[in-house]
């Protein structure tokens, strides 16, 4: 990735585990690189009001085997497959909550207060 860019994120979770992305979803072959002649490439000039901390992400993962094209194909089924279910599990997940807030008692055992 074209660290460099303006659009580029990275961001580093408790588990250690590092992402590493473009904000404008440009680069379909993320994290190992961004297009040659990418459109939206801006250099980034400064980070003003960003605290940098102490933790360094781990190292990129060295870049698949799989030719580009493949891998990026690969991928935009990958999410596909994702925005296809997505709604389908949060609905789910917003039912099941619904269920567990209709079974409980409400905490004030003796009627409405005046």
């Amino acid at each position: 990735m074209r660290t460099d860019c303006r659009h580029y994120e990275t961001r580093t979770y408790a588990s250690g585990e590092a992402v590493r992305m473009c904000r404008l979803d440009l680069a379909p072959e993320a994290p190992w690189k961004c297009p040659e002649d990418c459109p939206a490439f801006e250099v980034r000039l400064i980070d003003v009001g960003w605290t940098t901390g102490s933790l360094v992400p781990p190292k990129t993962p060295a870049e698949p085997e799989v030719p580009g094209p493949e891998a990026a194909a690969l991928l935009d089924q990958a999410e596909d497959i994702i925005n296809e279910v997505g709604p389908g599990i949060l609905a789910e997940v917003q039912a099941q909550r619904e269920k567990q807030a209709s079974g409980r008692r409400r905490w004030w055992p003796f009627g409405k207060r005046r």
